[in-house]
C-alpha cells in the first residue's frame, strides 16, 4: 500500500518546516508523503525495545541511538538544509559520526536504520524509502515485520544494497555495522499483542 501524497508539487525542507505540525509528512525526492496515523502498540513495542537494546549495548560508545520522530535529511550534494528534498523519520537509527548531528536532527546517512513494517507503510518502507536509503549510503537497513515475524536486512556494499537477508524474529540478530551489538528477539516477540497496524 502506498502512502498518500500531499500534492503533485516539488518540495524541500524549507516547505516542510513551514507546514503545520499537526500533520506529519516525509519528503522523498521532493514528493511529500502523508505519514500514517499513530502506530499500533506492537509497532511501538518493537521500535522501543530495539532502540533500548541497542542503546544499552552502545552505552559509553560515541554512536547515538535515536527514535522517531527525528528529521533525517538526506542531501544529494552540498545543498543547504532548506534545499534538501529528502527528509525521512526512521523508526530507529544509529549515527556514529557526531558531525551529522544537528539541533534539529540528522544531516546525512545514518549508519543503521530500522523501519517497523505495518500494512499502511509496507510499500513505502520497502520501495520508496529503500531506494532513498540506498542512494544516501545507509550502511545497514532493517525492515522488521511484526505481523509476519520476519526481519529483512539490507547491507550496503559501497555502491548499492546487495541481496537481502531474510530471517525469522527468533534468537539474536547481529547488527553488522555495530561491532558486538545484537538484537534479542524473544523478549520483544513475547510482548507483542498480535494485532495488525
Amino acid at each position: 500500500m502506498a502512502l498518500p501524497q500531499r500534492d503533485k508539487e516539488h518540495h524541500t525542507y524549507a516547505d516542510y518546516l513551514a507546514w503545520p505540525e499537526d500533520v506529519r509528512y516525509e519528503l522523498v525526492d521532493g514528493i511529500a508523503y502523508l505519514m500514517a496515523p499513530a502506530p499500533s502498540v506492537d509497532h511501538q513495542t518493537v521500535a522501543f525495545e530495539v532502540g533500548r537494546q541497542v542503546g544499552n549495548a552502545l552505552e559509553g560508545d560515541p554512536c547515538r541511538v535515536l527514535v522517531a520522530p527525528v528529521d533525517v535529511l538526506l542531501p544529494r550534494g552540498r545543498e543547504a538544509d532548506e534545499e534538501v528534498a529528502t527528509v525521512v523519520q526512521p523508526d530507529v537509527l544509529v549515527v556514529c559520526d557526531e558531525a551529522k548531528l544537528t539541533p534539529r536532527g540528522v544531516r546525512g546517512a545514518p549508519d543503521w536504520v530500522v523501519e517497523v513494517i505495518s500494512p499502511a507503510t509496507a510499500g513505502h518502507d520497502q520501495i520508496v524509502k529503500l531506494a532513498a536509503y540506498e542512494r544516501a549510503g545507509v550502511r545497514e537497513y532493517w525492515l522488521v515485520h511484526p505481523v509476519d515475524r520476519l526481519l529483512t536486512i539490507y547491507r550496503h556494499d559501497g555502491g548499492a544494497y546487495g541481496r537481502p537477508e531474510i530471517r525469522e524474529l527468533t534468537g539474536e540478530a547481529p547488527v553488522g555495522v555495530l561491532e558486538g551489538v545484537t538484537v534479542r528477539w524473544e523478549p520483544i516477540v513475547a510482548r507483542l499483542l498480535g494485532g495488525a497496524d
